[in-house]
């Protein structure tokens, strides 16, 4: 397995408690079968759009995907624990990593909300590709810049700035030139 997607086990994992195919998976969530193959085993760095699908389709969370054992009680994240990294890109066919996502409640059970800090990177992409999936996002920006395409607006984001959205309209997150940190909090709908 890559170390560029972590996360690919899981998918698997996951799918085969299920007891569903790849190619099942693929005809309900409307995606293909390679790619659904390719994120499992780790060759791409996974966009968050199939990944949600894939977790409607198999009936758990976005956050499942990344949880390890789960705590009824509530999740204490320090600042000082070691953080396991999440690697999205929203190119296709990627190899390396537009976005690092931190989890802030990795072995929490039964949550409706998925907290991370997230690194975003510059992309060489100039045609950015929208995504769309069911639920709300809030995001707080830490460090830097961001861009926001949210439908047809764009919205730039400082420092201390946020911005709270349906996640069912086409958006894009990402940085210009430098280095950004935000705070995000993705709710689905389960």
């Amino acid at each position: 397995m890559s170390d560029k997607n972590k996360i690919g086990a899981k998918v698997k994992l996951v799918r085969e408690n299920r007891k569903l195919s790849v190619e099942e998976v693929a005809e309900r969530s409307g995606l293909n079968a390679a790619q659904i193959s390719s994120i499992e085993d780790g060759s791409l760095v996974p966009n968050l759009t199939p990944l949600i699908k894939i977790a409607r389709v198999l009936g758990v969370r976005l956050g499942t995907f990344m949880d390890d054992d789960e705590n009824l009680g509530p999740v204490v994240t320090r600042a000082t624990d070691k953080k396991e990294v999440t690697r999205f890109s929203d190119r296709g066919n990627a190899v390396s990593s537009d976005l690092d996502f931190y989890t802030l409640a990795q072995n929490k059970a039964g949550r409706h909300m998925d907290p991370f800090i997230i690194d975003i990177f510059p992309t060489s992409q100039e045609e950015v590709k929208l995504s769309t999936h069911e639920g709300e996002e809030f995001i707080y920006v830490l460090e830097g810049e961001v861009e926001i395409i949210y439908g047809k607006e764009t919205y730039e984001l400082k420092k201390g700035d946020s911005i709270y959205y349906e996640s069912i309209v086409a958006h894009h997150v990402h940085s210009h030139n430098t280095n950004a940190k935000i705070l995000a909090v993705v709710y689905t709908p389960a």
